[in-house]
């Protein structure tokens, strides 16, 4: 791994604190994250021209941004209940983000860009390894790291799972970039009105075990990350394929890629053909509830299981197990959302950070995201990457491409795994459809 130098380190405030946002209390979406690590996420741009002055400018940007994101440059506070459950909230204190300045003086550009697998002195690009969001309530909600590069500059942000979603998290990133490049004012103000469901009184208390908080982060082990790119041309011609399988027109472009993803990576784990197969979905809720804005400030995201044997997920086709993750996604409707938050305040359900089962997937981030747009002054990102707490066997991440209608995935995978796709006829057909 290349050596990364710190220069310089420290806490960056909202210019001008917020009165009107001094507290926000968590959802059921918000908790269930407390126990699993930090969403990072990063970009990477040509060297500006002018460097001199960059690292001032970003902080002085940072923290007008601040001004329109108050939660991030709080913490997390808690009230403890007789009853012995505990309560959770964002403290708008403006106790400040973290800002990292380093340099990589020895990495260029191609270092980061031309491998195949996705060199490991990325995850030294990011702050807050190893921290668990319920550990906000003394860590920054926000940890930036910009690192020079001898050609280049890569910005990241490391935020709290329990504040932010993926879509907040490239929200505030697209408002960052927009104050960078001199405006007043952003173009989508956040919205941080929590929704109101019968019967869920805020702050909702949940029981904590401290055997829980306490346990160390599951370390994943050796593995590799890749990234496949997909052209728009060929995305069409993916989901034509798993359309016409199903003789209908429903299938998107993100279930057929996906599909192709789930049969490759089990044909090539070996699985039994009567074993059972799992892939979680992640599912948008701002899209499917009605009083949930775009510019929502929160998690706003359901998990949803998909599952096959392996003989029917590889032996029927690329369009049957389209079909199962269209019927799936297409069956969560706002009722399936209230109902479940319902039911969570009742049974409180924490993820938990641990190796993923052998027959399981887990998906992640959206083509949907404004991440190319990230313009902070000097050009567009010519890539994207993310941290080591998106390393864990069976991730596979997706993403917008470079070039509007373009899609990434990234798997992140075992060595074995790995290789055996990248030798798989069938899947390497698949992507030349």
């Amino acid at each position: 791994m290349a050596s990364i130098r710190f220069i310089s380190s420290r806490i960056i405030q909202a210019g001008s604190r917020s009165k009107e946002t001094d507290r926000i209390d968590l959802t059921p979406w918000d908790l269930e994250h407390l126990l699993v690590g930090y969403l990072q996420a990063g970009l990477l741009f040509h060297k500006p021209k002018l460097p001199e002055a960059l690292i001032h400018h970003l902080q002085t940007s940072l923290s007008r941004t601040l001004d329109f994101f108050p939660p991030l440059a709080g913490r997390l506070a808690t009230i403890e209940h007789e009853d012995k459950t505990t309560s959770f909230f964002i403290d708008c204190n403006n106790a400040g983000a973290l800002f990292v300045h380093a340099t990589a003086e020895n990495v260029n550009i191609s270092d980061l860009v031309e491998p195949v697998y996705v060199p490991e002195t990325v995850d030294a690009f990011f702050q807050l390894d190893g921290v668990k969001n319920i550990e906000g309530t003394s860590k920054p909600l926000l940890a930036v790291q910009v690192t020079e590069l001898v050609d280049g500059i890569f910005i990241t942000c490391s935020a709290n799972h329990s504040v932010v979603d993926g879509a907040s998290f490239w929200h505030f990133f697209n408002s960052w970039s927009e104050i960078s490049r001199g405006f007043d004012y952003l173009s989508r103000p956040p919205i941080f009105k929590r929704p109101l469901i019968d019967d869920i009184h805020y702050p909702i208390r949940i029981p904590l075990q401290k055997e829980h908080i306490q346990e160390r982060f599951f370390q994943p082990g050796n593995l590799k990350v890749r990234v496949f790119n997909f052209r728009k041309e060929s995305i069409v011609r993916i989901k034509r394929k798993a359309n016409a399988e199903m003789n209908t027109d429903k299938i998107s472009s993100l279930q057929a890629l996906l599909s192709l993803f789930w049969q490759s990576i089990m044909r090539n784990r070996r699985m039994d053909p009567n074993q059972e197969t799992m892939i979680f979905l992640v599912i948008g809720v701002r899209q499917k509830l009605q009083q949930l804005p775009e510019e929502y400030f929160g998690n706003a995201i359901h998990s949803a299981e998909v599952s096959l044997k392996a003989g029917e997920l590889v032996e029927k086709g690329l369009g049957n197990a389209a079909w199962e993750i269209n019927q799936v996604v297409a069956n969560h409707r706002e009722e399936n959302f209230i109902n479940f938050v319902k039911w969570w305040v009742n049974s409180p359900l924490l993820f938990q950070t641990g190796p993923m089962m052998n027959n399981a997937l887990l998906t992640g981030n959206s083509p949907r995201f404004d991440i190319y747009g990230n313009d902070f002054g000097w050009g567009r990102p010519i890539a994207m990457s993310h941290g080591a707490e998106s390393k864990c066997d069976g991730l596979v991440t997706v993403s917008p491409g470079v070039e509007e209608g373009d899609i990434e995935i990234k798997v992140c995978l075992s060595p074995k795994t790995i290789q055996a796709m990248e030798n798989d006829e069938d899947f390497i057909a698949a992507l030349n459809i």
